[in-house]
């Protein structure tokens, strides 16, 4: 792997089927764990080491995880109770930086993913195969998305930000 941006690749997304339904809704539903599992045992300067060079340290990631997943929970919700609601969207590098992220530990965040992932999963799951196909409107992207593709996304993003600490751990030997 040469480019630590993407370690799993960048997301592309896949056509509803069961079996990825399944397997999306799993990677929601065990995020919390994988976090935790990937931050085992490290200490605050390795918390405070970026993935990568310009990139996020791994303290910034996971309280970044919490806050677009969070967003990811309200846009769901949007979608599945609006028509075509207009999501908000926000400045993420700028989210990075404010004092709930620079001064608390990062296990508030994986508390918070815990919980979060706990109701987003349940609700998620409870979906019928025609509520995939609601919609919403991606500012930031210019389009109506289906909620099948934001499952995709934040199965994917899930996988990817895990995998930017996994994969620094092992360029590191941090085990």
């Amino acid at each position: 792997m040469t480019d630590f941006r993407y370690p799993i690749g960048a997301y592309e997304p896949k056509p509803f089927s069961k079996d990825k339904k399944e397997e999306w809704l799993a990677d929601i539903r065990f995020l919390p764990n994988a976090i935790e599992h990937a931050l085992r045992n490290l200490d605050e300067a390795q918390l405070h080491t970026p993935y990568r060079e310009g990139g996020w340290t791994v303290h910034q990631l996971v309280h970044h995880i919490a806050d677009s997943h969070m967003n990811a929970y309200i846009r769901f919700k949007l979608g599945y109770t609006e028509q075509v609601p207009a999501i908000k969207t926000y400045e993420e590098q700028l989210w990075a930086t404010t004092a709930d992220v620079t001064s608390l530990l990062v296990n508030v965040s994986t508390t918070l993913l815990f919980a979060l992932h706990e109701r987003w999963h349940v609700f998620l799951a409870s979906f019928t195969d025609a509520d995939w196909e609601k919609t919403i409107f991606h500012p930031g992207l210019g389009k109506e998305v289906n909620l099948w593709h934001l499952l995709g996304m934040y199965a994917w993003h899930g996988r990817h930000h895990t995998a930017h600490i996994t994969a620094l751990r092992e360029r590191m030997d941090w085990y």
